[in-house]
């Protein structure tokens, strides 16, 4: 299996063929944020791209917010183009399931459980849903 750093370089080499500079400047800063993690040796590429990508759209809110649209298209276009090497999301129904499964499964009952039921249902998820969306069903789940 082609690993996302081979994969960014691949299409790193592609762009630079093509001549499109806007893209191989994402990619440029994406590769080196992956090697500079491999580096620490964490290895988990998928935390990369996904911190990487929230950056990109909180920068995009900001500059939204401080009357910079332009900049905040820019940045929403790098976010597009990390997401694209993101596993796909998983659906709400895909989600709610395992997020009940690990209710279920940690004997959780209050709110005060809350962590044992993220850690759970983030591995289960396997990089494919995001935290906020994880934390807001698990707290649903807890308190209704």
């Amino acid at each position: 299996m082609v690993s996302l750093t081979d994969s960014v370089k691949q299409d790193l080499t592609t762009a630079m063929k093509a001549g499109d500079k806007e893209r191989v400047g994402i990619l440029r800063l994406v590769l080196s944020e992956l090697q500079k993690d491999a580096k620490e040796g964490a290895g988990d590429e998928v935390a990369v791209l996904r911190r990487e990508r929230k950056r990109r759209l909180e920068s995009a809110t900001a500059f939204r917010d401080g009357g910079r649209p332009e900049l905040a298209q820019q940045e929403e276009h790098e976010a597009d183009v990390i997401r694209d090497y993101l596993p796909a999301e998983l659906g709400d129904e895909e989600l709610r399931a395992i997020v009940a499964q690990a209710v279920t499964e940690t004997g959780a009952s209050s709110p005060k459980d809350m962590g044992a039921v993220m850690k759970l249902a983030m591995e289960r998820a396997g990089g494919r849903a995001d935290g906020k969306r994880v934390s807001a069903l698990a707290r649903e789940a807890l308190t209704g």
